[in-house]
C-alpha cells in the first residue's frame, strides 16, 4: 500500500517539476546553453534528484534540452533547421485545423475565441509577456480544439511546448494581435478557404519575424499558396 501511495505521488512531484522547468524555458528565464544540475534543481524546488531526472529526461525527449555527455544537460540552442522544421509542420497542422474549425465553429466557440482576444489586447496594451504568450497560446488550442479531430490534436501535441517557445520569440504584439482577429473573422465566416488562407498569411508572417529575430535573416521564399483566392 505504502509502495502504492508513492508512485502517483512521485508523478505528481514529477510533473510539477517538468512544468516549471518548461514554463521556465519557454519564459526565457532559463536560456540556451544554460546547464541543468539535478542537485541544484531538486535544492531549489524542495524534491529529490529522482523527479528532477525524470523531468530533464522528459526534456529532452520534448527537444527543450540537449545531454552533451552523461552529465552535462543544458537547454538546447535552435537551429534554423529546427525552427525551419517546426514551421512547416505547424503550417501544414494548424492550416487544416484552422480550415475545420471555419466548417464546424459553434457560436460559442467563436465568443470563446473573442473573450481569449479582448484579454490579449489588455495584455497587449500593458506589455504582459507572459500573459500574452499564455493566451496566443489557449487562442490556437482552441482552433486545434474546435476542428474536433483527435489525432490532429494528438500530432500537434509533442511539439506543443516548442511551438509556444517559438512563439515567446515574437514580441512584436500589436501585429500578432492584428492577425489574430483577422484569423477570427475568417473562422467566423465559415468559409474553409478564407480560414486556411488566412492561417497560411499568419504562420508565413510568424515564422519571417521569428528567423529574423533569431538569426537575422529572412527564410527562404516559400512557394505560392494555392489556398489564397485571386
Amino acid at each position: 500500500m505504502g509502495l502504492e501511495r508513492a508512485e502517483p505521488q512521485l508523478g505528481a512531484v514529477r510533473e510539477r517539476v517538468l512544468a516549471q522547468l518548461r514554463d521556465g524555458i519557454i519564459a526565457g528565464r532559463l536560456r540556451p546553453g544554460d546547464r541543468l544540475v539535478e542537485r541544484e534543481l531538486a535544492d531549489r524546488y524542495g524534491v529529490s534528484r529522482v523527479p528532477v531526472r525524470e523531468a530533464i529526461r522528459a526534456l529532452v525527449t520534448e527537444g527543450f534540452v540537449v545531454a552533451e555527455s552523461p552529465r552535462r544537460v543544458v537547454v538546447r540552442q535552435l537551429s534554423r533547421s529546427d525552427v525551419d522544421e517546426l514551421f512547416e509542420l505547424r503550417e501544414a497542422l494548424e492550416v487544416f485545423a484552422t480550415g475545420l474549425a471555419a466548417e464546424r465553429a459553434s457560436s460559442g466557440d467563436i465568443d470563446e475565441l473573442h473573450e481569449i482576444l479582448e484579454r490579449a489586447a489588455r495584455a497587449t496594451e500593458n506589455l504582459e509577456a507572459e500573459e500574452i504568450t499564455e493566451l496566443n497560446t489557449r487562442f490556437h488550442d482552441r482552433i486545434v480544439a474546435m476542428a474536433g479531430n483527435k489525432l490532429l490534436a494528438a500530432a500537434l501535441e509533442p511539439v506543443e511546448g516548442r511551438l509556444r517557445w517559438l512563439t515567446r520569440q515574437n514580441v512584436e504584439w500589436p501585429k500578432l494581435l492584428d492577425e489574430h482577429r483577422r484569423l477570427l473573422e475568417a473562422i467566423a465566416s465559415n468559409d474553409p478557404e478564407r480560414a486556411k488562407a488566412c492561417a497560411l498569411g499568419h504562420v508565413r508572417a510568424n515564422r519571417l519575424v521569428t528567423v529574423r529575430l533569431l538569426f537575422d535573416e529572412a527564410p527562404p521564399a516559400a512557394a505560392p499558396s494555392t489556398l489564397v483566392r485571386k
